[in-house]
């Protein structure tokens, strides 16, 4: 059984150990009391030190993290560079800037001090001394630096800060723009605090050469490609010109980020629109120098400006078009061919930012392309200008040819007839007149022999005989006669005009053909009644051709359509019928139109298809010999170049519509 002590029942050993440990305790607390103060600062400073630099890890960790989550998006890398830059530096203010031409342009800022979007790059400004000298400036107190620093003092005071810290951008040796840290008090940035700036500004150039890089590589490959449909286009399209020029103007607008795209093709004094892709257009401008397209198509120069609403004095109409319209740069590219400005090609933006090279060369290439497509087309149209000449030519040689050859053919027809009528005249005639004379001599060898006794036998049989040799003589004249009806008939159809063409009034040709027609046919046939009505056109004027062959195609006609009215009166047994013939003429223009209609019997659709065939007719025997419409036919479709149009209902009318060119320079003389 343990013993307890007399003042709290613990045991002595348990004691000793407990005032070990106050003695232990105290003698710590001597210890730490007795060490220096340096010590616990050193400390306290490594662990700040410490503490920074993990927190510098930690930033550029996060930056590169950025860097390599956004390798197209330089403005995301900016911003966080710039974050962490004011954080890790103790600065309220950073910023970003970019060089442009002849100014400095924020491109990423964090802080609450209002920024100014640009500076100019002169030596007045600490911005612009540091990027022109590709060097670092720390500046203690910005406020004070008026003379070395006008403009950038002006923007201390007016902004609030005084320290500053300006690091270039460097790549390649050349400052592509600056990262700043500022303070509202003036108190030096310390030596690890710029050499974090300056880790940040290597850091800001990789984001912006990573995503410049990758920007080309994405420009060019879209460009590449927009190249390439633009030459499917072309392959596919090669005589199509406004599919190809939409296609340039369209991909032209969307490549070079341009609200709109337009192309121009000089006429006379104007530049007219052949192709355009946005919301403004106009279908003609003035070739003038005070517009920006006609001076480039006047110089044959590409013009680029970034403000077109400030040139009043150089471009007046093309500014106030600008204002007007509502934009401000433009790019005017000319079509070059053979060292001669065949149109332009123009692009247009709404804010005052000039293209790019890289945009410009593209539109150069398109415009290369629009040319390229303009002469193709050109060319085409030449060649197919041309054959259509050599054909015009080729048909007119063989029209000529053809008529050439009806003519001769009318000729030698002419002749032929003659010949046969020479040839078969005189035996025909022979014939005719010794049957004749012969039948007459029969009658009186019958008178001679009343006076002969005669037994009745023998005056029987010589009275049949004699009958017989008066009829069979009766025959050979009716069928002499015939044919003697037939070679006048075929001379009258073949015999040659008068061998000249000349313009003669039509309606006058026509009305002396029917009234000849008129007269002959009653002259001919006894009884013979038909009404006649005329509707002439009084514009239908005069044509170039052969009268005296028109006017006996003319009469072919109208004899036909006096026949087919005459056959149908004497179906009928005259009844209420009444055979009418109407001639008609109309204007068509460079032709003239002849139309015979007569209400007669009408055709069939076969003979329709045969009626202009050599020596095909419906007309009994020896009442016509099948020539009259097949040379009618000639006359007007070979000789005159003209055609025949039917138009028929059969046991009801027959309209022939005779159409004759005006013009006749192709009709060859006859000979």
């Amino acid at each position: 059984m343990r013993r307890r002590s007399r003042t709290g029942g613990e045991p002595a050993k348990t004691r000793r150990k407990a005032a070990a440990r106050k003695r232990g305790n105290a003698t710590k607390v001597a210890v730490r009391r007795s060490r220096p103060a340096g010590r616990e600062t050193q400390v306290a400073r490594l662990t700040r030190e410490l503490h920074e630099a993990l927190e510098q890890q930690r930033a550029t960790s996060e930056i590169l993290g950025v860097v390599a989550r956004s390798r197209t998006d330089a403005q995301s890398v900016l911003d966080a560079v710039c974050q962490s830059a004011a954080q890790l530096c103790e600065a309220y203010d950073a910023a970003i800037w970019r060089a442009d031409g002849d100014r400095a342009l924020m491109a990423a800022h964090h802080g609450p001090i209002t920024q100014i979007e640009s500076v100019p790059l002169v030596r007045g400004s600490v911005v612009a001394r540091s990027i022109l000298d590709k060097r670092t400036l720390h500046i203690a107190d910005v406020q004070t630096q008026a003379d070395e620093f006008p403009l950038s003092s002006e923007y201390a005071r007016r902004l609030g800060f005084r320290t500053g810290l300006y690091v270039p951008l460097m790549r390649e040796g050349v400052a592509i723009g600056l990262i700043a840290l500022r303070r509202a008090e003036a108190q030096l940035f310390t030596e690890r605090q710029v050499a974090l700036l300056q880790t940040f500004a290597d850091q800001a150039v990789i984001a912006i050469e990573n995503a410049r890089l990758l920007n080309e590589l994405r420009e060019s490959l879209q460009q590449q490609t927009a190249t390439a449909d633009v030459l499917k286009v072309i392959s596919r399209s090669t005589f199509d010109l406004r599919t190809v020029l939409n296609t340039l103007v369209e991909s032209s607008a969307s490549l070079c980020e341009a609200y709109d795209s337009t192309i121009w093709q000089p006429d006379g004094e104007r530049l007219l629109l052949l192709a355009h892709f946005g919301p403004i257009s106009v279908e003609s401008l003035p070739i003038i120098r005070g517009t920006v397209a006609g001076r480039t198509l006047l110089d044959g120069r590409t013009v680029h400006l970034a403000d077109l609403q400030r040139e009043t004095k150089e471009y007046p109409e093309s500014s106030e078009n600008a204002l007007r319209w509502g934009f401000h740069a433009i790019l005017c590219v000319p079509l070059m061919r053979e060292g001669v400005a065949i149109g332009v090609i123009a692009l247009r933006r709404i804010e005052p930012q000039l293209f790019t090279e890289r945009q410009v060369a593209l539109l150069q290439t398109f415009a290369d392309q629009a040319v390229i497509a303009i002469e193709n087309v050109r060319l085409f149209n030449n060649v197919e200008a041309r054959t259509r000449e050599l054909a015009a030519s080729l048909e007119s040689l063989r029209i000529t040819q053809d008529r050439l050859v009806q003519t001769q053919k009318l000729a030698l027809l002419g002749q032929l007839t003659a010949g046969i009528a020479h040839e078969i005249k005189n035996p025909l005639n022979f014939v005719n007149n010794f049957s004749g004379i012969s039948g007459e001599l029969i009658d009186e060898l019958q008178d001679t022999l009343r006076g002969i006794p005669l037994d009745d036998n023998a005056r029987t049989e010589i009275n049949e005989l004699t009958d017989t040799l008066k009829s069979n003589f009766d025959k050979v004249l009716h069928h002499g006669k015939r044919a003697d009806a037939i070679v006048k008939n075929m001379l009258q159809h073949s015999r040659e005009g008068s061998g000249e063409h000349r313009v003669i009034d039509i309606n006058a040709l026509v009305e002396e053909s029917l009234n000849l027609a008129w007269h002959g046919a009653r002259a001919e046939t006894q009884g013979f009644k038909i009404k006649l009505k005329q509707s002439f056109d009084p514009s239908a004027g005069g044509a170039d051709v052969f009268p005296q062959d028109i006017r006996r195609a003319l009469l072919n006609l109208i004899a036909n359509g006096f026949y087919a009215a005459t056959k149908r009166r004497a179906e009928t047994n005259d009844g209420d019928y009444e055979p009418t013939l109407t001639a008609s003429t109309k204007n068509l223009g460079d032709c003239v139109e002849i139309s015979i209609r007569d209400n007669g019997t009408g055709i069939t659709p076969d003979v329709k298809e045969k009626m202009f065939n050599p020596f095909f007719t419906t007309k009994p025997t020896g009442e016509g010999t099948g020539l009259g419409l097949s040379i009618s036919h000639d006359i007007i479709v070979k000789q005159h170049g003209g055609s025949i149009e039917v138009d028929t209902e059969p046991g009801e009318f027959v309209e022939i519509r005779v159409i004759l060119p005006r013009v006749a320079a192709l009709l060859p003389e006859r000979s």
